[in-house]
């Protein structure tokens, strides 16, 4: 179904033309909105390119969309309906589909290309190649049944189904970037089938990479080439600059890694923080702050200064990773120790700024290779702070729990009816727990069940140095998952947290916001929104799911992004989705929450409901706008 921003667009149809937008405008649309931007160019290029151009040169064509200044060039009305309205938005993204044709066009023999047709010069990573993360099936499907299209068509595949614009909106745009025959292009975009639902998938997110070096031996013979001249203008550069008087470039400052006392300090394993064993008993705080030093390697001062000095500068043999908001930078003072031992063939040392976690690990026989993760944790709680992934190892995972956590288990949140697996705990340390999220099919999703003095709480491994807390209930008046009750909530929606992984989520709540009777007396289905919150604040990623009477799984009706929808600040959600019922009737179904008073639908299906249980005739592949009117009067539009 159309989401809320798609909703939100149809007032801006009746824009009045020459709105002029200032380049800071246009800016502010493209930072805000720079992932879906750099999604719709990648998507537009043609497949021809390499993975790795693809990916560079969609994001060049979105950082060159900016307009040069004030722009009074008459806005068509499908450039006003931009995201929410903003003009600004639309302006970039139709830079963005002008370009990503152009870069799609044949070389002339006659006549200078176009600067877009040219390989991007910015951004580039040396040495490696990079590329999104591969898909299953269907999305491999999908992109060779784009490769076969045209560009324009492409373009009109990706309006369509990525900014959820209908024919005559995409008509416009299309004309406004130079496509000679939008209808044609229309055309031969329907030629895909059930495309739209593939469009967010990793494949086609440049924004989340995978990197592999290129050609070494190659690489080595162009460095050895690039020391001798690097050498030569070192010495040519310090001859002219012998004469100079003044400051250099960063004025007063000391130069990098010089003696400055702080940085020392940061650096100086015995000025380690280390806190016994029994603090956290008497503490009013229960957050990492309060963790001892545990671990059998809290003695080696040689392994806790290479942590703390690959933490301030990793080098080149340094694997590094850092959750989405993370900055990468080394401690302003002496971190917090929370373990330093062995696990699992590698030496691993954990620490601990006040608001973020830093594992370092080498391998435990010989000398090569490192690996750095570094994760926000500022805020947390008794939950956040309950366990850190020690390691990874052939699908197991080891973590370290909090000094008040009792016991702990695996279980399976697909079957809530069994029991628990214990997970022997050393010095803090759980035994192997089997994490296997991700794999398709999904049939398991194990979850780490842990009992402190407060209760039991279920934390699921999204792949990050965190595990996310489980809860259930109302946005605002949430609670762990530790009944049979709560789990079964949570049964047919486990595998849909694969959506939440790499993202930075603290913690993933689902809310059964509606029940529906069925048409044709097909029974009843249940509507439930999930919510991924994060640890720093934005980027929350919300899922409306629909579940159907006897189906295993629950299905994604609608997906959104850094939207209040189902939240705390805002819990009202409306979402709809195209059902057929047992006798072969396909109907448009919406559900509302509890503050929804009526429910309308426009566009390819027309119907309006007095409560918020919407339930209209309609035809397969129908596309519909939803909006909700509020019991306080106010409006909602259908999450997309």
């Amino acid at each position: 179904m159309q989401s809320q921003d798609a909703a939100a667009q149809s007032p801006a149809l009746s824009s009045p033309a020459g709105q002029a937008v200032d380049v800071e405008q246009a800016e502010a649309a493209l930072v805000e909105h720079y992932p879906r931007l750099v999604r719709l160019a990648y998507l537009v290029l043609p497949s021809r390119m390499s993975r790795t151009r693809r990916v560079l040169t969609a994001h060049a064509l979105v950082q060159r969309a900016l307009p040069r200044g004030r722009s009074d060039a008459p806005l068509i009305p499908a450039q006003s309906a931009g995201r929410d309205g903003d003009p600004g938005y639309a302006l970039v993204r139709l830079q963005v589909v002008r370009s990503a044709l152009e870069a799609g066009l044949p070389l002339r023999r006659r006549g200078l290309p176009k600067r877009s047709q040219l390989p991007p010069l910015l951004p580039q990573v040396w040495g490696l190649t990079v590329f999104p993360r591969p898909g299953g099936a269907d999305e491999l499907a999908l992109d060779q049944r784009l490769s076969a299209l045209s560009g324009s068509a492409r373009a009109a595949h990706a309006l369509r189904g990525l900014e959820r614009l209908p024919d005559a909106d995409v008509r416009r745009v299309l004309d406004g970037a130079g496509v000679a025959d939008p209808d044609a292009a229309l055309a031969e975009a329907d030629g895909i089938p059930d495309p739209y639902r593939l469009l967010e998938s990793p494949e086609f997110d440049p924004c989340a990479l995978q990197a592999r070096p290129t050609d070494l031996l190659r690489r080595r013979r162009h460095l050895k080439a690039g020391v001798v001249g690097a050498a030569a203008l070192a010495v040519c550069g310090a001859l002219l600059s012998l004469p100079g008087d003044g400051w250099g470039a960063d004025g007063p400052a000391a130069p990098p890694y010089a003696g400055n006392p702080a940085a020392q300090a940061a650096l100086d394993p015995a000025k380690l923080t280390r806190v016994p064993d029994s603090v956290w008993r008497t503490s009013e705080r229960t957050d990492f702050s309060v963790w001892p030093a545990r671990g059998a390697l809290t003695g080696d001062r040689a392994l806790l200064r290479r942590a703390l000095a690959v933490w301030a500068r990793p080098g080149e043999g340094v694997t590094s990773s850092a959750t989405p908001g993370t900055p990468t930078g080394g401690p302003a003072g002496p971190p917090h120790l929370l373990y330093a031992g062995t696990v699992d063939a590698a030496r691993v040392v954990v620490l601990y700024d006040g608001w973020r976690l830093a594992r370092y690990a080498e391998p435990e026989e010989g000398a090569r290779g490192a690996a750095l993760d570094l994760a926000r944790v500022d805020g947390a709680g008794r939950a956040g702070a309950s366990a850190v992934v020690l390691s990874r190892s052939d699908g197991n995972v080891r973590f370290l729990l909090a000094p008040w956590v009792r016991e702990a288990g695996e279980r399976d949140l697909r079957e809530p009816d069994d029991g628990a697996r214990e997970l022997p705990l050393e010095d803090g340390v759980t035994g192997p727990f089997v994490s296997e999220q991700g794999r398709e099919p999904c049939t398991t999703w194990n979850t780490l069940e842990l009992t402190d003095g407060t209760g039991t709480r279920l934390l699921t491994d999204l792949g990050e140095l965190v595990p996310a807390r489980l809860t259930t209930g109302r946005p605002g008046e949430v609670k762990d998952v530790s009944g049979e009750k709560a789990r079964r909530t949570w049964q047919p929606y486990a595998c849909s947290l694969a959506a939440m992984r790499s993202a930075g989520v603290r913690g993933v709540n689902a809310w059964a916001y509606a029940e529906q009777p069925l048409p044709d007396g097909d029974g009843r289905a249940r509507w439930l929104c999930t919510r991924g919150e994060t640890w720093r604040g934005t980027g929350a990623r919300v899922l409306a799911q629909f579940h159907s009477p006897g189906a295993r799984y629950g299905a994604v009706a609608a997906r959104a992004e850094d939207v209040p929808a189902c939240g705390a600040r805002q819990p009202d959600v409306l979402a709809g989705v195209l059902w057929k019922s047992a006798g072969g009737t396909w109907y448009l179904l919406a559900a509302g929450s509890e503050g929804v008073e009526s429910v309308e639908a426009t566009g390819g299906v027309e119907g309006r409901a007095k409560d918020r249980l919407l339930s209209v005739r309609a035809e397969k592949g129908a596309r519909a706008d939803l909006e909700g009117t509020l019991e306080d009067g106010g409006s909602v539009g259908g999450l997309r």
